[in-house]
């Protein structure tokens, strides 16, 4: 028996994992009150190849609109990932 069809036979004797996994609205503040694009799905378009820019850019999207969140923290948390950027492309 080869290596791959050991693995596909280990696979098909796996057992099912039930999930209860349900997907949930995003909160208001993922989205602009003006057009209501989502921030996540304006940073799938512009960055898809770069999580610590996309996820700068969410940041700064919803910065002081989640609520008992100050909008310094946002910011900061945006430069902290775009600082991650720098030094991975520094590399």
């Amino acid at each position: 028996m080869t290596q791959n069809n050991k693995l596909i036979k280990n696979i098909e004797n796996m057992p099912t994992i039930e999930t209860d996994y349900k997907l949930t609205p995003e909160p208001s503040y993922y989205s602009g009150k003006k057009y209501g694009y989502s921030a996540r799905k304006v940073v799938e378009d512009f960055q898809p190849d770069s999580y610590n820019i996309g996820t700068a850019i969410s940041y700064l999207l919803r910065a002081g609109h989640k609520p008992d969140n100050p909008i310094k923290q946002d910011i900061q948390k945006a430069i902290n990932h775009l600082h991650f950027e720098l030094d991975r492309l520094s590399k």
